[in-house]
């Protein structure tokens, strides 16, 4: 354990208590209803996740929400948008420059950071921020940048208060802890030497996007997603021909359409038949919310046993850093 040099399983077994200290971020922020034609989520990485998690958490909400990973705005973004600028650090160029674009197109811009130049140009706008804590992986701040949108759009009369499937969420995950860490450190043994590729449905893309990134971020690797049914029309034909060596994860959601289970049924048993390494994951819980946190957690625990595996500390992403300093020159 002593590659661990900072220790991330500690905050990585906190991730209920994390919750809990998140429940009231945001809280004293609302925005007019009638104001807001759709949501616009700007941010990077773990960040960036962050909007594809609401996303897929409030498909079922009238008002479109689009994730914006990039330096500019689509068109379509106007004062009649509202738009949450989310960079852990506070420092991360493309929601920086996204951030400005927001402000000269008059919309209401909400910042979620830790501090740096989002801060500052918040105040400098005196645009409302939910600063929260500070000194984490910004892969582990899940519940800090995610929990604060809920409030601040149930506050607002946008969606339904989640408190209590909040609440729920937590219990049932200090309930399953040592379930999904052990679950997590098996999977980890198989992926050795592998590559690692993950399937969802696309009603939960999130889980298999937050799986992928995790494990390059902690492990060092590479490893991909695609979903249902959106890769059997075309990347399912790599089973035919493996040049590598692979091990396909299959996230199963208890919701999943029945097309959908009928499908993964079918995939299993015809990659089977080219001696593909599979592991399917069935994902539970009393709700939605619970569902997609407990998958969330399991796939950090995987990304960093994988790590503990190939003898990596998982906490460092030296390349990133490295890219960083390079593009500031």
């Amino acid at each position: 354990m002593s590659v661990d040099s900072g220790n991330m399983i500690k905050v990585l077994r906190e991730l209920p208590e994390m919750m809990e200290k998140a429940l009231t971020l945001g809280d004293d922020i609302t925005t007019p209803k009638e104001f807001v034609d759709n949501i616009v989520v700007i941010g990077m990485g773990g960040s960036g996740f962050t909007g594809d998690l609401l996303k897929v958490y409030l498909q079922d909400v009238p008002v479109q929400i689009h994730v914006i990973k990039d330096y500019t705005l689509p068109a379509f973004v106007s004062r009649k948008t509202l738009v949450f600028a989310i960079s852990y650090s506070g420092n991360t160029e493309e929601t920086v420059s996204a951030y400005r674009s927001a402000i000269r197109r008059g919309c209401k811009v909400i910042a979620i950071c830790s501090g740096g130049k989002l801060e500052e140009l918040s105040e400098m706008n005196n645009n409302p921020i939910v600063k929260v804590p500070s000194g984490i992986q910004p892969r582990l701040s899940t519940p800090f940048l995610f929990l604060p949108i809920l409030n601040i759009l149930a506050y607002s009369g946008v969606i339904d208060n989640n408190e209590d499937k909040i609440r729920k969420t937590i219990s049932q995950l200090k309930s399953n802890k040592d379930k999904i860490e052990n679950a997590a450190k098996e999977l980890a043994v198989k992926l050795k030497d592998k590559i690692p590729i993950i399937y969802s449905s696309q009603q939960i893309f999130c889980v298999a996007e937050k799986w992928k990134t995790d494990i390059n971020e902690n492990a060092k690797i590479h490893a991909f997603y695609n979903t249902w049914s959106e890769f059997n029309h075309n990347e399912i034909c790599g089973y035919q021909n493996m040049t590598g060596e692979f091990h396909t994860i299959l996230l199963s959601d208890t919701e999943d359409h029945e097309k959908i289970k009928k499908r993964i049924k079918v995939f299993k048993n015809l990659a089977k038949k080219y001696k593909a390494n599979l592991t399917e994951i069935a994902i539970t819980g009393d709700n939605f919310l619970t569902r997609l946190f407990t998958a969330i957690w399991m796939g950090t625990y995987t990304g960093y046993f994988l790590a503990l595996e190939y003898n990596v500390d998982p906490t460092p992403v030296e390349i990133i850093e490295n890219l960083k300093k390079e593009l500031a020159k």
